[in-house]
């Protein structure tokens, strides 16, 4: 279930992301960007039903989306993907989960949640920038599956193989779309080489 998206301008959007020269203004809008060129893939396989539109000179059959999208990104990192995945996607609903990292046991805690009333029918879109440990995105998967969520994808800017396994043992029904797949997670849980903090660099608090 796991998908690495490969493209040069995803490739070229995703260094300068990483180097540690971007500053927030720069970051937060390769952030959004990427997040927009990723929309493309992860929505490859969404359901469409036959439609018949008039234009200027007459009748078109053609397609429209046949389900409703539900991005929920995983605050606050995951707040830097909306507009770029929104943009392209009409009607779209947007929920919200907050989820922190304890930084001794590095364990994942819940300490906020709403999501639209259409969950349960709609494809749910997880975003989180930074798939590490894979804790907060396993645990942000379990909350919405509690809540009725049945078709779930986890959009990630940069994975580590450990946050990978984690997704796939833990929710091998939910499909994970990466732009990097890096080398490990460092001692502090990081991914390495990664790009950092994501929600630091992305709202400048640090």
């Amino acid at each position: 279930m796991l998908n690495i998206l490969k493209h040069p301008l995803l490739t070229h959007k995703l260094a300068r992301l990483r180097k540690k020269e971007t500053a927030t203004k720069e970051f937060r809008e390769t952030l959004k960007e990427i997040a927009g060129l990723m929309a493309y893939e992860i929505t490859r396989d969404l359901p469409v039903r036959s439609v018949i539109v008039e234009t200027p000179v007459g009748q078109c059959k053609t397609e429209e989306l046949a389900v409703d999208i539900v991005l929920v990104p995983v605050l606050r990192a995951g707040l830097g993907m909306v507009d770029g995945i929104s943009d392209l996607i009409p009607n779209v609903r947007i929920g919200h989960i907050g989820i922190y990292r304890d930084h001794d046991t590095l364990k994942p805690m819940t300490y906020y949640s709403k999501f639209p009333e259409n969950i349960t029918e709609s494809i749910v879109m997880v975003l989180d920038p930074m798939l590490a440990t894979g804790g907060s995105s396993s645990d942000a998967i379990k909350v919405l599956k509690d809540h009725g969520a049945k078709s779930i994808k986890l959009v990630c800017i940069v994975g580590a193989p450990e946050g990978i396994n984690r997704i796939t043992k833990d929710h091998p029904d939910v499909q994970i779309f990466i732009a990097g797949l890096d080398e490990k997670l460092n001692e502090n849980g990081y991914i390495v080489p990664g790009l950092g903090d994501a929600g630091d660099r992305l709202f400048g608090t640090k």
